[in-house]
Parts: C-alpha cells; structure tokens; sequence
C-alpha cells in the first residue's frame, strides 16, 4: 500500500521539478513509510511513497520498463497478479521482480486499458507512455484506493492519492465549493464525485481516464459498473454453495503478504465470516483485534471472544473511553475534507492497535452494501410496496396530509417515527431514500444557510445525486435501486474514505474481501428474497455461513458503533458547539446565518431538540475548513 503522485502537462512537455514531485510525494509519507521515490522527464513527474508488502526488498517506485518507455506510481494490491504474470510470459514478458508493479507495465504493454477487467484488485495508478504519448489514470471497480487531480493555472495536471498531495503544490487555488458543503452537510461526507476545494476532482471508482499530449484532458470513462438487472437461478442450495466458493477464494487471494497479517474482529457476523474462512486456509493462529468501550451498549467484545475462542486466533484486545473525541485533530489531518461518520474514531483506534503486531489486516467492510444487510434496506421495499398500492396524487395527498400533522418524534426508533414514514411514503421512493440516508434536512440546512449561500447553490441540492442515480440504475426494483445508489455514493464516500484513511494514518494496509467485484457481481443477481427475507438482511449470506459460524453471531441483531456524541454537546464540547456560531472560519465564507447555528447550540444542550449528529457536522467542518483555508 502506497501514496502517490505527479504531474502531467498534456498541451506542452514543460520541464518537472523532481522538488516539487518530492514534496507532494512525502506529505503522504504515512501512506508509505518504507521508501520513496522520484522519476520526471520532460512533461511529467511521478512520485511515491511506498508500505512494503509483496516483494519487499525489490519492486521500487516510480518503475520503468525494461525500455524506459514505461513507468508507473501505483497504490494497491493485485491478488491475482500471480495468474496475470504467468499469462503475460505465455505472450513474451520476461519478469525482472517478484511483485504486482511490473505486472501492471507488461499488462498495458499487452493489452492498453483492456488490462482493466482483468484486474482483480484495490488500486490507484498513473501509468506514463513515452511512445504513446499519454499519462494513463486508473482506480479500481468499488473506489477502495482514493485518487484525486486538479489542472493547474501552468496547465499542468496534478494528481494524488490524498488532497493533502495537491495542497503541496503553491498553484493550487485553496477556494471552497459551496456545493461540496451542501454535498457534506447533507450526508455527512463529501462525496467521491465532489471535492471541498473548488476544482479538485476525484477519480470515481470504475473510471479512468487517457490524457494525451496535445489534447485536451478528457471526462474520464466508466470501464466497470455492477448489474442488479439479471437475475441468477438456482436454488437456495446451490446459490449457497457457490457463495460459499466465492466467499472462500476472495478470502484466500487476499492472504498473500510477505510481511505479518491479522484480521479486525468485532463479533459481527462480516468480521467473523472472515475471520472463520482466514482460519481455515491458515497454517497457523490468525492474529485478531478488536477495541472495546466503557460503555456496556457499545461493547462487542464478549462476541468478538467467541469467535477467538472457536477459531483459536492469536487475539489482542484494549479498551478505550467512548468520549474520545481527543482525535478530532488527528482525524481533521487524516481526511483533508470534512468527515463527520463519527465511527471513524474507533476505526481509527482499531487501526492502530493492528499496526502494532501487523501491516496488513482484512476488515468485513463491504457485506451490508452488497447482500443488503443495512435496516433501511427492509424500511425501503416496505414503503415502496405501499407506495405502490395507491396513485401518486393520492398517496401524496393522504399520507402528506398525515404526516404534516402527525407529532415530530426523532429521538425514537424508525419504526415508532410515524410523522417520517408518513412523510416518506408521500414521496417519490428516489427522493424519500435519498433523504433516508442523509444526516441534516434540506429544511435544517436552508436555515443553516445565509441568503448568500442560497444564491451560490443556485437551486442545486444534494439529494438529486441519489435521485438521479436510482431512477437511472441497471435495476429492477426498489432494493436493488437503494443498494445500486449506495454502491455508488456510501460506499466510495463513506465507507471506504474511513477505512482508507485510518489505516493509512498509521501505515497499515486494509484489505476488503467480502468487496471481491466476484462476489458484488454475484450478490447482485440474487433474487430479492435472497437478499432480504422475513426483515432479514443477507438471508443467503448467512445460511451459506451457518456451517462456520454459530446461530447466536449470524442472526444477533446488527449492534454498530453509535457515538455518544449527542452527550458531547451537552457536556464537555458544550462550549465548542457555541462557539461555532461565532467562528471566524464558517463566518468568513458567507455562507452561514450565525443565529441558527446559535439557537440549535442551545436548543440541543437545553434538551428541547436533538441536534448532536448536526453540531458534529459543523464542528468538522469547521475544523477541516480551518487547516484547507485558513
């Protein structure tokens, strides 16, 4: 696992301070503490940061071909670069390493960006053709390794594995983008097509781009997307014997390291089915981890032991205060953007604990999106059954009518907030699930906003991104649909921003098996009783796993990690939460209307509202917008 980065001018071959290339390479330094490495030529500048873990003592980056008409700066891991690299020396390739890098340089030789499906792996990289003339920028399929670009005001195209990596560069213009903070407050994360510095960009999973001299930089291409159209048959039995096979082998690729490996453990049932399948391909104990609260409602460790003591890992565990939001600096400097998933602090923590015994640990990040494990999967193809028993112009009059009077009640369970599934099933099922999964209420953050901001927005608002993307999925129904859209955006922007993020802040690399594009394309097609069954998520998922894993870990009901941070803001960041009223950061955009963020401070530390998750939002953002923007 690495960071990387360049410059690339497409219009004039400009000489490449390998200086600057070094600064923007070395600001990424925790991305790759075991070496470094510059390569420039006229027109561009490829750097790296390298973590050593395939071919430790060979394989530095930059590297070039063998003619020095190749060179690449590469992120990632791919698993099955053993079968790739016999193939290639079927066709001539003659191998000088043992690692993945060098596969990457004889694929493009071979077969140009058709060596993109053949990959089978997390990967960032920006490939450079002296013959061709181009720079080559790919991520892989689902977005687990991040690449962000930029083109400067000299003309040059800048790219990095982190933001930070392009804020090294003194032409980079620091300005926010009114629309990304609409974006953040809305969900909570800047997404993975948007960006808080006006005119950076990020490299959308599944994309890639060819930027030839001479030419003007393209509009990336899309060269994978997943399917949730077709439908596979076969029965439950069989479809549970072939999940099993895939299960095994995304595990099983993901195993091969030349230096220490382990597994976070929790208890659910993600983290244990991967645990369960390392184990049985493992000659020895499975080195585990898994943090535990002084708080009994978020503690999962008793869960977590059980799996230990059924697999016989090698296991370690710590406890640390649920009120630790002493990191909100360190996760500020982690993520660059505004990141208000407030789970990233025990992520970030867990992540450290496993760098201390490994450099590589797999994580069961993934499952929920793909086998429909999250609750409001189950609340979606409710509502739109419902919606589809009644007219639209009906069902907006009736349920609307009940729902502007029916009692505000969000501190309760969803299924007891009647005024919110009354007001969802008078929507659209787009516009009422893209709503589902936001943080902050477009009504709360028309309040939040000043009329400048009204103004900048232009009437553009975050939740048509969902919106569009659902009504446009390879879909058939409304599941399908919800787990389209949040492959697309939660998973990319959330998920895997906080995984990558906190383990690369301490040079740990993150491996996601049950992200397997096998196993995604696989969960896609099952039929929706499959996925979702009785109010169970996963329903296949889990019977393929009863062989391995006890029936009191598969069907406990899904626990999480919840914040205490509505405590915060009544207790010990009481203060803070006023003070953002007052904030000379958020008061120098324009943007916000202090005596709202006043009132909400109030309201929620007197108990008459519940604003904990908003105040949070305001508190990274301003934070973030602190360090990007002075």
């Amino acid at each position: 696992m690495c960071g990387i980065a360049g410059l690339y001018y497409p219009s004039t071959p400009k000489p490449v301070d390998p200086a600057r290339i070094r600064a923007m390479a070395d600001v990424q330094a925790h991305r790759g503490p075991d070496g470094s490495g510059v390569w420039t030529a006229p027109g561009v500048g490829l750097g790296h940061r390298r973590l050593s873990i395939i071919d430790v003592a060979g394989s530095p980056q930059p590297m070039a071909s063998a003619d020095g008409t190749l060179t690449i700066t590469y992120n990632g891991e791919i698993y099955n670069f053993a079968t790739l690299r016999a193939e290639l020396e079927t066709l001539g390739a003659r191998f000088v390493t043992a690692g993945d890098t060098e596969v990457l340089l004889h694929a493009w030789e071979a077969w140009g960006p058709a060596m993109l499906p053949r990959l089978n792996g997390m990967f960032a990289f920006a490939l450079h053709d002296a013959r061709r003339q181009c720079l080559f920028l790919a991520r892989d399929r689902l977005g687990v390794k991040p690449l962000h670009y930029v083109t400067l005001a000299d003309g040059a195209l800048a790219f990095a594995s982190e933001l930070k990596g392009l804020l090294a560069h003194p032409l980079l213009r620091r300005q926010p983008d009114i629309r990304a903070v609409e974006d953040y407050l809305a969900f909570g994360y800047v997404p993975d097509d948007a960006c808080l510095v006006a005119g950076v960009q990020k490299l959308a999973a599944g994309h890639a781009m060819l930027v030839e001299r001479g030419r003007p930089v393209p509009l990336p291409q899309r060269w994978w997307d997943v399917d949730f159209s077709r439908r596979a048959s076969g029965s439950a039995r069989d479809l549970a014997a072939e999940l099993q096979g895939l299960l095994r082998e995304a595990v099983t690729s993901r195993m091969i390291s030349d230096v220490p490996l382990g597994a976070f453990l929790s208890g659910g049932v993600d983290s244990s089915a991967v645990v369960a399948l390392m184990s049985e391909a493992s000659r020895g104990a499975v080195r585990t981890c898994t943090i535990g609260f002084d708080a009994a409602g978020l503690d999962e460790r008793r869960y977590a032991t059980t799996i230990s003591q059924r697999f016989a890992t090698a296991h370690r565990e710590r406890v640390v205060a649920a009120d630790d939001f002493a990191l909100i600096d360190t996760l500020t400097e982690a993520f660059d953007e505004p990141f208000a998933d407030a789970s990233a602090l025990a992520t970030y923590r867990v992540c450290e604990l496993a760098r201390e015994d490994v450099t590589v640990a797999l994580s069961g990040d993934g499952a929920d999106e793909a086998f429909a494990g999250y609750r409001r999967y189950k609340f979606q193809a409710t509502e739109e059954r419902v919606r589809g028993l009644l007219p639209p112009d009906l069902r907006q009059s009736v349920f609307g009518t009940l729902g502007r009077y029916y009692p505000k009640a969000d501190w309760a369970p969803r299924p007891l907030r009647a005024k919110t599934t009354l007001l969802a099933l008078a929507e659209d099922g787009a516009e009422a699930y893209a709503r589902s999964v936001g943080v902050t209420t477009p009504a709360l953050r028309a309040a939040l906003f000043s009329d400048a901001a009204r103004h900048a927005l232009d009437g553009y608002r975050a939740e048509e991104r969902y919106v569009r993307t659902m009504r446009d999925a390879p879909a058939r129904d409304a599941l399908d649909r919800a787990q389209y859209a949040d492959i697309q955006h939660w998973l990319p922007g959330d998920i895997l921003t906080k995984a990558d993020r906190t383990s690369m802040a301490v040079g740990l690399e993150a491996r996601e098996p049950l992200l397997d594009y096998r196993l995604v394309e696989f969960a896609a097609t099952l039929p929706v009783g499959m996925r979702l069954r009785g109010g169970q998520g996963k329903w296949l998922m889990k019977k393929a796993l009863e062989r391995y894993l006890p029936k009191d870990i598969l069907y406990r009901p899904k626990m999480g990690f919840v914040t205490p941070i509505s405590a915060w803001f009544r207790g010990p960041l009481a203060d803070e939460a006023a003070g953002l009223a007052r904030s000379r950061v958020l008061g120098a955009t324009g943007w916000f209307d202090p005596r709202t963020i006043a009132r909400i401070a109030e309201d929620h530390r007197a108990g008459t509202a519940e604003h904990g998750r908003t105040l949070w939002q305001l508190v990274m953002l301003e934070r973030s917008m602190a360090r990007l923007f002075g």
